[in-house]
């Protein structure tokens, strides 16, 4: 072997180390969007978590929180209107800042604009049977809080996931 080939498999080798132990721990660092935001909106929390669990917007792209937040005079079924022209502004700014940041497929606005139905969450929840979705303590696949224990606080780990009777 050339002297240069072995100065050039040395060098190779010494990026290889440098990316496993430098490199891709960062990467993966970046990849993982956490789920509470950095700052939180008081009229998010005033308005919409008056009703249900507040949302971390991470979860869902911008396109869909600007499709919620145009709909919100029939939001699911229910008139959830904000006459507060301020409340609603800071709302939709903020859901925007943080909108889709938690998992590469909220990029993309899932059917019906429902969380519930982003491939991730449809991926993580594949092995819940139909019937739990039912139990009276759950309701449906929207109520987060049901078995997430800290999903008021943004925390959705496994450690702290609790399935009702």
């Amino acid at each position: 072997m050339s002297r240069s080939m072995f100065r050039q498999s040395i060098l190779h080798a010494l990026m290889c180390v440098v990316s496993v132990f430098f490199v891709i721990p960062h990467a993966t660092q970046a990849g993982e969007k956490k789920l509470k935001p950095a700052t939180l909106s008081k009229a998010y929390q005033t308005e919409c978590a008056a009703c249900h669990l507040a949302y971390p917007p991470a979860m869902l792209p911008g396109q869909s929180w600007d499709n919620i937040m145009k709909g919100l005079s029939k939001h699911y079924g229910t008139d959830a209107s904000i006459d507060d022209v301020d409340a609603f502004k800071e709302i939709s700014q903020w859901l925007q800042d943080h909108a889709g940041t938690y998992k590469k497929p909220a990029l993309f606005p899932p059917p019906d604009d429902r969380i519930s139905k982003t491939y991730w969450f449809v991926k993580e929840h594949r092995k819940i049977a139909s019937d739990v979705w039912l139990r009276d303590s759950i309701k449906s696949p929207s109520n987060c809080a049901a078995c997430h224990t800290k999903a008021d606080q943004f925390d959705y780990r496994e450690r702290n996931i609790r399935i009702p009777d």
